[in-house]
């Protein structure tokens, strides 16, 4: 018995209880894209994968990765010289240029696909079901008010 209120153990916050599983998934997915040739750092990753299926504007991405607008400008140098993305006037604005996945970019998409998939389903296996349809159910509520990219839900 401990009886030392300072040997007891604070539970992990939820921030980290969310990020743990993401890590690992994220880690799984930068290791197969590498086994397939496609050596992407994680802050090329983490800019890649917030580009819209219509393309993105350079303030988009910088405020979805959460850095500066000059930084997001450099990652994405980056991957418009790998092949990843271009550049391209947006239609609905002449003075904006948007990002957008070649074809590629949609191969690291469609790489990462079957393993996002297998982890999922990993996870399924070990939780169950049931408990995988609360976590997720969980996720997209706690998406309302923590998300500010989510498409409003019309219902």
């Amino acid at each position: 018995m401990i009886d030392d209120p300072a040997e007891v153990a604070e539970p992990l916050n939820l921030g980290l209880l969310l990020f743990i599983p993401y890590r690992s998934m994220e880690s799984a997915v930068l290791a197969h894209l590498k086994a397939h040739g496609h050596d992407l750092p994680l802050s090329q990753a983490r800019v890649f994968q917030r580009i819209g299926p219509d393309g993105s504007r350079l303030g988009e991405l910088a405020q979805a990765a959460q850095v500066s607008k000059q930084t997001v400008g450099s990652v994405v140098d980056q991957l418009e010289r790998a092949g990843y993305v271009s550049r391209t006037p947006d239609p609905t604005d002449a003075r904006a240029r948007l990002v957008l996945l070649t074809d590629r970019g949609r191969e690291l998409v469609e790489l990462s696909l079957p393993v996002v998939r297998q982890i999922e389903s990993a996870w399924q296996t070990h939780l169950g079901a049931a408990r995988t349809r609360e976590l997720r159910s969980a996720l997209e509520k706690l998406r309302e008010i923590t998300d500010p990219f989510a498409e409003p839900r019309t219902r």
